[in-house]
């Protein structure tokens, strides 16, 4: 009570004195400081009973106005007083020894707010850089110690310095042992020459700032002599009454021989036992129960994984728990969810940003058994893809590839494997989260490398397991449990969305590089004659074929559309190899027979309400397809081995076996084949559009694409219309109740067949607005 009783007779009496110089101002109040722990004996009583925290602030104020004061980048007296005195490495020792107790606090507060609120840059001070050094490795130590709010805040400060200056990232990278310590010197000066402002002659052999000389000679005498002065204690501090500091003047000694900055031009390989203690600080405060120290370290540390230095990114991948960090939450949150999730649950729970998961169960309406588990889990999946984001180029990718390695296949993988189907359909769901979650462009290669593997060879029938997850997941598309195939569809339907040539490469592409689906007939004069319809011999017409005899004026393409087609030629192939867009697009139009087909019958179900959504899909997958440089016409067949025995791929054999029972399969199964096989049609490569889309490719002996199995499907179809007894007014029924235009719950026959019928005419509209639209943009400029 009386102390503060003394502050405030202090703060009148300095009111009502004259106003002294600011320098003579900033020196009173260190006195004043320096004079407290001469003058008092009682080391217990806290340091907000003293006048130490008003001094302090007072320094920082007449700094504030001295730099005000003077031309940009200008150091003034008290400054220079504040680095020749070693000011900041006596407030060090004060708060290391926390006496008075609760000085670590001040001293924490009073360089976040220096570096803070000065706008000429101390950092490359060595009276500034190794007191913040050390200052670096009290923090974290203790965890919810009560600095804790100060210790965060000095390192975010640090950090954000760092932002703005990346190269000063190098002060704060120390050796682990002496080694190479005597050749430090000159790659100290090499490291900072031209970026640092060389300071006046009058005032660099006083502040202990770095002088550029350009003489390496001079640089090293000049170090020599910084460390010998640091190496002194100021006459003030040696006589402070406070615990006893010849162990800290050993450590600030070894400290000085064992700083090494390394070069920009230097290899990273030269530094490999570096301490990066900036980032173990932030490190130690991740595992504070406070969330919002938490936060503030996380973002601290995302800071520092995007500075460009090489050296930095090194250290922070090779020597820091940064990477262990990642993945041990990850684990933890990802083994705390329950072993039996709603797959709805998982998709739909609202986006998660990191560091706002704050969610109370008793307000939220529409909670389930392990939300808050799962919350916690996609908020720190997508701290990790954010900093994996931001992080330095080689950083994210060790960064990335630690991920993979120690929790997609140590903790992922395992669960995707097992044979229970509750836990299948649980962690797919998870895999299916975390691949819409994930945006980063090396988390996302990773995570695509873990599902699929790395192969980029053409299949083979006997060697689909040779990755036995890829091999596992695909074979899940197929499962006898219609929501694991619901489910492992969608994730597949997901991962065609991401902006990765790998996905589809590895999936479908490989196997068509060669064209050997296709049986290539040399051309000779006999196929050069053309029949009166326009066709070339030998080819189909679909139009007299048994299967579609019955064509009505509506199913063929109105004026408008055909007039947007090229005008029809005696052949039926373009020169450029396109087959005639109004052709293809009649072809799947006509696949269905009239007499199973329902949607003439109701309203806004025709085939041009697909265009838009094809056109808006298709420009979506040429943004990201174009940085692939795909061809824009298929290899010639000169050029291909068209003798190779043709595998389709397992991916498409698992969806063609699907699309073949698609009269027998569940409405929800057939909805979401048909999706990724869309998915597959619209992506603009020669090969995938003259496989899935070109009815009138000539297919070599024992292959099938995506059209001829259609055709079998729609001949099973009208055998099985012979033997259902009104089969129009029950398609038409149940194509209402799926509408929901009929309320009616009355028990139809065949209604698993209706359905498949139902969607197997619409998958063929959207197979012809898909080539369609694919056409047109191949020939408009």
């Amino acid at each position: 009570m009386f102390s503060k009783f003394t502050s405030i007779l202090q703060h009148a009496v300095e009111a009502l004195a004259p106003s002294l110089p600011l320098q003579e101002d900033f020196v009173y109040h260190w006195k004043a400081i320096t004079h407290y722990y001469i003058e008092t004996s009682d080391d217990k009583a806290p340091v907000t009973d003293t006048n130490i925290p008003s001094h302090l602030e007072q320094m920082l104020d007449i700094l504030i106005q001295e730099e005000n004061e003077r031309e940009s980048g200008e150091t003034g007296p008290c400054m220079e007083y504040l680095l020749h005195h070693k000011i900041l490495e006596t407030l060090y020792t004060l708060g290391k020894a926390d006496c008075p107790p609760g000085m670590k606090q001040q001293v924490l507060s009073f360089y976040t707010k220096l570096l803070g609120r000065i706008r000429q840059p101390l950092l490359p001070h060595i009276n500034v850089h190794r007191p913040v050094q050390k200052l670096i490795r009290l923090c974290g130590e203790v965890l919810t110690a009560p600095t804790e709010n100060e210790e965060i805040q000095f390192l975010c400060i640090v950090c954000a310095k760092l932002k703005q200056d990346p190269y000063l990232v190098n002060f704060f990278l120390e050796n682990k042992s002496k080694a190479g310590a005597s050749g430090s010197s000159i790659p100290v000066r090499e490291s900072i020459s031209g970026k640092l402002k060389e300071p006046s002659a009058s005032s660099a052999s006083d502040t202990g700032q770095t002088e550029l000389t350009g003489e390496p000679g001079a640089a090293t005498n000049n170090e020599t002599e910084s460390t010998e002065q640091a190496a002194e204690e100021p006459a003030s501090v040696n006589t402070l009454n406070i615990p006893s500091q010849s162990e800290t003047a050993a450590e600030e000694s070894a400290s000085v021989n064992t700083l090494h900055i390394p070069s920009q031009n230097e290899p990273a390989a030269n530094c490999p036992n570096q301490d990066y203690n900036l980032v173990n600080s932030l490190l130690n405060l991740t595992r504070s129960p406070d969330g919002r120290i938490v936060v503030k370290a996380c973002e601290g540390l995302m800071l520092l994984v995007s500075l460009p230095e090489p050296a930095a990114a090194k250290c922070l991948t090779e020597n820091t728990a940064l990477c262990e960090l990642l993945t041990e939450r990850l684990t933890v949150f990802y083994k705390a969810l329950p072993q039996s999730m709603d797959p709805l649950d998982i998709e739909t729970v609202e986006s998660v940003n990191w560091g706002l998961d704050a969610y109370s169960g008793k307000e939220d309406t529409t909670a389930f058994p392990g939300k808050r588990a799962l919350i916690s889990f996609l908020s720190w999946l997508d701290y990790c893809d954010q900093l994996i984001k931001e992080a330095q180029k080689t950083a994210a990718v060790t960064l990335a590839r630690y991920v993979r390695e120690r929790f997609f296949v140590s903790v992922m993988e395992p669960q995707l494997m097992q044979t229970s189907e509750i836990g299948i359909l649980t962690s797919t769901a998870l895999l299916n989260r975390l691949i819409r979650q994930v945006t980063s462009e090396a988390l996302l290669q990773e995570t695509i490398y873990f599902i699929l593997g790395e192969q980029r060879e053409p299949e083979t029938l006997a060697g689909i397991n040779s990755y036995p997850l890829r091999h596992r997941l695909i074979e899940h598309c197929d499962h006898l449990s219609d929501e694991i195939s619901i489910m492992t569809l969608r994730m597949f339907e997901h991962l065609l969305q991401k902006p990765s040539e790998h996905i589809i490469y590895n999936l479908v592409l490989r196997n068509l590089e060669e064209r050997n689906y296709t049986e290539y007939k040399p051309p000779c004069q006999e196929d050069k004659d053309v029949v009166e319809n326009g066709q070339i011999a030998g080819a189909i017409d679909l139009e007299e074929d048994p299967l579609f005899t019955d064509l009505s004026p509506g199913n063929r393409l109105s004026a408008d559309w055909l007039s947007a087609s090229p005008p029809q030629t005696p052949d039926h192939t373009k020169s450029d190899g396109k087959t005639e867009v109004h052709k293809i697009v009649n072809s799947f139009l006509c696949l269905v027979p009239d007499e199973a087909k329902s949607s003439y019958h109701v309203e806004g179900t025709g085939y041009d309400t697909y265009l838009r959504d094809a056109h808006r899909q298709f420009r979506e997958f040429c943004a990201f397809c174009t940085r692939w440089e795909w061809p824009g016409t298929p290899k010639t067949f000169e050029k291909c081995r068209l003798d190779a025995a043709f595998f389709e791929g397992h991916f498409l054999k698992v969806l063609f076996d699907r699309m073949g029972r698609i009269l027998d399969q569940p409405y929800d199964v057939n909805l979401q084949v048909t999706s990724v096989l869309s998915k597959l049609s619209m992506f603009p490569h020669p090969h995938i559009h003259e496989y899935l889309l070109d009815p009138y490719i000539n297919l070599a002996p024992g292959c099938r694409s995506l059209f001829s199995v259609i055709v079998r499907v729609v001949g099973d179809l009208m055998l099985r219309i012979q033997r259902i007894p009104d089969f129009t007014p029950k398609l038409l029924q149940v194509r209402k109740r799926l509408l929901g235009l009929d309320p009616e719950d009355a028990v139809i026959d065949h209604s698993t067949l209706l359905e498949g019928v139902i969607v197997l005419e619409e998958f063929c509209k959207e197979l012809a607005a898909i080539a369609f639209v694919k056409f047109h943009a191949s020939t408009t400029p």
